[in-house]
């Protein structure tokens, strides 16, 4: 059946998923952003309880937040503040999409940059054009391996230090900090240090590789600032085969 303009445009393809009896509501343009809120519950399980401890109230900043799946539960079913970060514009859009959808516009505040070890305007070498899509690198070409990104458009986006952020007053200190930028997590734990020794700082979830030496170096100095990690949990969160073998979301905690 062929659809009219106006009919077109009132297509809002929508998902509902429900926890604990809070209902969230994300819309799903396409069959990416469809499959991430079909998989919540399978894709990460380990995400969903390091946010079931949180207290209401608490703070969170979501760096990576794509189109803001953990940003919304994190807000809906623990009433915490987030402070979303994701550089890449079409997620950016439907990011805010979702925090409307679900009236959390007092609890979330999302900003259209990445986190990084430096500040300003750099290329966004997008490895997947699709709204949900993932793996974007920002300022370097390069994969989630540090192997050279064969990028299917550069978009220009903003970068800054978290520490500049608090330190200028924009982001309060978090309580809890979520990083997942496909390979590039030590360079924004590089420019949060300052921030990453306040006391208020309790816990970290991180994408680490530790195939990688820089990411293996940035485990050790977490640790070394009294952020500790499981391995039972690391070996649990571990892709045992596939295209990201052995990268593992590590959980630290003070």
């Amino acid at each position: 059946m062929e659809l009219t303009l106006e009919q077109y445009e009132q297509l809002n393809p929508r998902c509902e998923i429900e926890h604990d009896g809070v209902n969230m509501v994300f819309s799903t343009p396409g069959t990416l952003t469809r499959w991430r809120v079909e998989s919540i519950h399978s894709k990460e399980p380990w995400t969903l309880e390091w946010i079931a401890s949180f207290q209401p109230d608490e703070i969170l900043l979501d760096c990576g937040a794509n189109v803001g799946m953990y940003t919304v539960w994190a807000a809906a079913t623990r009433r915490v503040r987030v402070y979303a970060f994701e550089p890449e514009s079409q997620n950016y859009a439907l990011l805010n999409r979702n925090i409307q959808n679900n009236r959390l516009q007092h609890r979330v505040k999302a900003y259209c940059m990445g986190l990084s070890d430096q500040s300003g305007l750099f290329d966004l070498h997008m490895a997947d054009m699709r709204v949900g899509g993932s793996c974007h690198a920002v300022g370097e070409a390069l994969d989630f391996e540090h192997k050279p990104l064969q990028a299917q458009f550069v978009q220009g986006c903003v970068a800054g230090t978290l520490d500049e952020l608090v330190a200028g007053g924009a982001v309060p200190v978090p309580n809890h900090i979520k990083i997942d930028v496909d390979g590039f997590e030590p360079k924004v734990i590089a420019g949060a240090r300052a921030t990453l020794a306040d006391p208020r700082v309790r816990s970290l979830l991180i994408e680490t590789n530790p195939n990688l030496e820089d990411h293996r170096a940035m485990v050790r100095e977490l640790n070394a600032l009294g952020l500790l990690h499981d391995p039972a949990q690391v070996r649990r969160a571990e892709r045992k085969d596939g295209t990201f073998k052995g990268v593992a979301e590590h959980v630290f905690r003070r």
